[in-house]
């Protein structure tokens, strides 16, 4: 079973983000502050979860939290900042969008910017680790695959409702067949050599 937080008795968030190694498409991040007794035997890193699972956590995670946020930095950020960065900047956008200011930041991963007048740790596999982590990494990977979802309906032809953006081979086929769109990260290696 997943930990409540890292620091007992104050207001911690868990971040994580979703769409890092996508050839297309925002990368989204969650900030998510859970209530300190939360508990869940059924939260876990979003990639362990059936899309079916996800998306009933979702509903309990955003009906439970005691505040959430969901940030997308868009792909001409990511091509003029790098993704790494521009992962750091949608989890920063998605705590500054909490209205219940955090004591603690939890961040999934090993890198991280420190964030203004916040204490931070980062957590290697912290979404398998910290309930709410999880939570942000379930919202993350929602939002974002809702997003990939509604654009795929404008480019049908990438399958972008089925692989999110990862370079899956229907997709490198698609890009090889009709080239590039705006919501492709052109920074990336679209192709191979």
């Amino acid at each position: 079973m997943l930990l409540n937080q890292i620091h007992k008795g104050i207001i911690e968030c868990g971040t994580d983000e979703a769409g890092r190694g996508c050839l297309s498409g925002p990368v989204t991040a969650a900030a998510v502050i859970l209530p300190q007794d939360f508990e869940s035997d059924l939260l876990d890193d979003s990639k362990k979860l059936s899309r079916k699972r996800r998306y009933e956590l979702r509903t309990l995670i955003e009906e439970q939290a005691l505040d959430y946020h969901v940030s997308h930095v868009m792909m001409g950020e990511i091509d003029r900042i790098n993704i790494l960065q521009a992962s750091i900047l949608a989890m920063h956008q998605a705590i500054d969008g909490l209205k219940l200011r955090p004591e603690h930041i939890a961040v999934d991963g090993n890198k991280f910017n420190p964030y203004p007048d916040i204490k931070s740790t980062t957590v290697i596999k912290g979404d398998g680790k910290y309930l709410h982590i999880a939570a942000a990494s379930i919202l993350a990977k929602t939002y974002r695959d809702d997003y990939m979802a509604a654009i795929a309906l404008e480019h049908p032809e990438y399958g972008w409702e089925q692989n999110q953006g990862y370079p899956t081979k229907k997709h490198r086929a698609a890009i090889k067949k009709y080239g590039a769109t705006p919501y492709h990260r052109v920074s990336f290696k679209l192709l191979p050599d």
